[in-house]
């Protein structure tokens, strides 16, 4: 696990606690913002995929030469 694949991950722990204490408390803004950071780490967490996809694919490639 790379380092954009763990942070997109806390974000979206983040994410869920906040929409969670939002809907808690009746705090659409908060819910929002919650919903918002699980989307930013869900984003993240797919680029740290590709990204660690990619630098696999590169290193296997140097390795067969």
């Amino acid at each position: 696990m790379n380092k954009d694949q763990s942070k997109g991950v806390l974000d979206q722990v983040k994410g869920d606690l906040k929409e969670g204490y939002g809907k808690l408390t009746d705090n659409e803004s908060l819910e929002a913002e919650g919903k918002a950071d699980k989307a930013k780490g869900t984003v993240r967490e797919k680029y740290g995929d590709v990204k660690e996809k990619v630098s696999g694919g590169f290193n296997d490639a140097v390795d067969k030469h």
